[in-house]
């Protein structure tokens, strides 16, 4: 079969932080991607706000270099993948790897491989994908070469591996200074016989295999992404598989049911460094975009009108978490942070508060994320919203809030299925990284989770590794008591592993809550008394109203307080009146934290300034009566 050598499309795959925008920025750089006068940010592949402020890659990306050999031969683009590193984010890992022929595998010299290594390797394994191990963040001061290529070996051993895939080229690097080289440097050291990726090049020009092709076979190319842009209207990226793209072209676009519609190619672009530039052809292996389709969709083939042969749908792994996302019912709906002010009727012009905007939202964000389902519920302003995990979905709200809507978001529950009539739940495999002193404390964090742990090891540091199997539901509000417990020292991550019977009742938050019984706002009186019986959220002035959540309390059930109350004023003086109580500053919520604080009979109010923790039922009397209700029951 003919070959393109002039092209080769390679993802880079890792678990977070691990460095591979960092490692790609690098790549960009010395391939003169960029002029000498321009300035570069650091991680310019992360181009999104909240991938910048989170410091994770949410959204798998493209970018192309044009590498230029040594021996003077004609350049060679380089198409790289950046993708996620976070199990969330698992649906963009799998279309990124539907658009290449190989994957580096990036695993830090200290850390080594942790559970998103193991998801994305087991990816590419599937795919019968050739594989370059790269140690990155060599010069770390607590890098262990040696045993991180040995645990790599065993993981490629644990997960299958034929021999052709477990003979993979090793690549020993600093992307933070743009080194590689293919000899072993000392621990906590950047190679030494290099000082440039060139080593790093030539073993993806050399692993990596160039696209083959059928001569004269028809034009077949798969949709792999979509991007929107305000002139162009909805942009498809794509991969060719066969055949020729021409600008201006007529193709037959098969969509996901199976029905074909001829349709123009009216703008055609590739590539180049991060940058998308017109182009007139585009031929097998390259990936490019596409403008002209109003309505495609991920996993649809453009192909031959007059041979059109549609490429396999592209699968992604079922959802595990689920959340209920409705529109805003808090009195407070459509009125600024504080709920008062001389702006907040003129507020609500700009927000979006109407069951058919959040609908329109959530419709939207399925054309572009094959990850996520959306499926109605008893209410018509209510959705129930499924995806990998809590911070695929939290991101979801996050991005939603900051486009000015207002939303209710329900307690994070899990998607179970039915297995030979038993009710089975998603599990994941969390790996923790403590320091020794604190193995106690995590393992009984576990226990209480129902986690069983399946194996553990200590690398001499004063550090343990440990891995658990534990149901996904014991990890919902799991994060910030092991970050408590662990004096925030601890490393956790987790992977989903399949669904394995029903586990059985979990109570993991002990404490109950502190439920404001009026409207009003929020007096510094009214919380010198109150932070005695708990931890408060809110600050003095707030505006608050009767259901919703103002602190936790120290005991195990609910106690309706008064937030608002105001100190009585005399015309009496005493010696003792004028002395202060210092207030202790609230505890304040982020939005993934409210969504872990929650139990069933709570949500979380988003909106654009505010996130608010409130009971489901507002009402005090109502509460009581349902609670006298289910003890009767019982």
């Amino acid at each position: 079969m003919p070959t393109r050598h002039d092209i080769r499309n390679v993802a880079i795959v890792a678990h977070v932080d691990h460095g591979k925008t960092t490692i790609v920025d690098a790549m960009l750089k010395q391939a003169g991607a960029f002029a000498a006068h321009q300035q570069l940010d650091d991680r310019m592949m992360d181009s999104n706000d909240l991938e910048r402020e989170k410091g994770i890659t949410i959204l798998a990306k493209n970018t192309a270099v044009k590498y230029h050999p040594k021996d003077g031969g004609a350049p060679i683009t380089i198409n790289i993948i950046d993708t996620p590193g976070h199990a969330d984010f698992g649906g963009e890992v799998e279309r990124g790897l539907s658009m290449v022929d190989a994957v580096v595998l990036l695993v830090d010299a200290s850390e080594g491989p942790l559970p998103q290594t193991r998801f994305v390797l087991r990816k590419a394994l599937q795919a019968r994908m050739p594989v370059i191990l790269c140690i990155n963040k060599t010069d770390r001061p607590d890098s262990r070469i040696d045993e991180v290529v040995n645990e790599t070996y065993d993981l490629f051993l644990d997960l299958d591996a034929d021999e052709d895939q477990i003979e993979f080229p090793i690549v020993y690097a600093c992307g933070r200074d743009g080194i590689a080289s293919l000899t072993k440097p000392q621990d906590g050291t950047v190679p030494a016989d290099s000082d440039n990726l060139e080593p790093f090049f030539s073993t993806i020009l050399e692993h990596v295999p160039a696209p083959t092709y059928e001569e004269d076979a028809p034009l077949q190319a798969h949709v792999t992404n979509l991007d929107a842009d305000n002139f162009l209207g909805r942009i498809a990226l794509l991969r060719v598989e066969q055949g020729e793209l021409r600008k201006g072209q007529t193709v037959a676009w098969i969509k996901r049911d199976g029905t074909i519609s001829n349709v123009r190619i009216t703008e055609l672009m590739m590539t180049e460094a991060l940058t998308r530039k017109p182009a007139e052809v585009a031929g097998p292996g390259d990936i490019c975009a596409v403008a002209g389709i109003p309505d495609i969709m991920i996993g649809e083939t453009l192909a031959d009108p007059e041979n059109p042969v549609a490429l396999p749908l592209i699968t992604v792994d079922e959802p595990a978490i689920s959340m209920v996302i409705g529109t805003n019912t808090s009195p407070l709906v459509g009125r600024g942070g504080s709920g008062k002010g001389a702006d907040a009727k003129a507020a609500v012009k700009d927000r979006k508060v109407t069951a058919r905007q959040v609908k329109d939202r959530l419709d939207r964000e399925l054309i572009g994320n094959v990850s996520l389902r959306v499926l109605d519920t008893e209410r018509p302003d209510a959705w129930e919203v499924q995806g990998r995990g809590e911070l695929a979905l939290a991101i979801l709200v996050e991005q939603m809030r900051r486009e000015g809507f207002e939303l209710t978001i329900g307690k994070p529950q899990v998607v179970t299925k039915e297995v030979d009539g038993k009710v089975h739940e998603p599990v994941e495999r969390m790996t923790i990284d403590v320091p020794e002193e604190h193995m106690g404390a995590v393992t009984q964090l576990m226990g209480v989770r129902k986690g069983r742990m399946d194996n553990m090891s200590n690398h001499g540091s004063g550090w343990v590794r440990m891995e658990f199997v534990v149901p996904s539901r014991g990890l919902i509000g799991f994060r910030t008591e092991f970050l408590t417990q662990t004096r925030g020292t601890g490393i956790a991550h987790s992977i989903h592993e399949g669904h394995e019977p029903w586990f059985g009742p979990l109570q993991t938050r002990n404490n109950g809550s502190l439920v404001a019984d009026r409207a009003g706002a929020v007096t510094a009186f009214a919380m010198t008394n109150l932070q005695e019986r708990g931890v408060l959220f809110t600050d003095p002035g707030t505006e608050v109203y009767e259901g919703m959540i103002v602190g936790e309390n120290s005991r195990s059930d609910d106690m309706d307080v008064n937030i608002t109350k105001e100190k009585k004023l005399t015309n009496m003086r005493s010696s003792s009146a004028d002395s202060f109580e210092a207030i202790v500053p609230p505890r304040k919520l982020s939005l993934e934290q409210s969504l872990e604080f929650c139990r069933d009979d709570e949500c979380v109010e988003v909106t654009p300034e505010a996130v608010r923790i409130r009971k489901v039922v507002l009402d005090q009397k109502e509460r009581s009566r349902t609670a006298s209700r289910a003890k009767a029951a019982k």
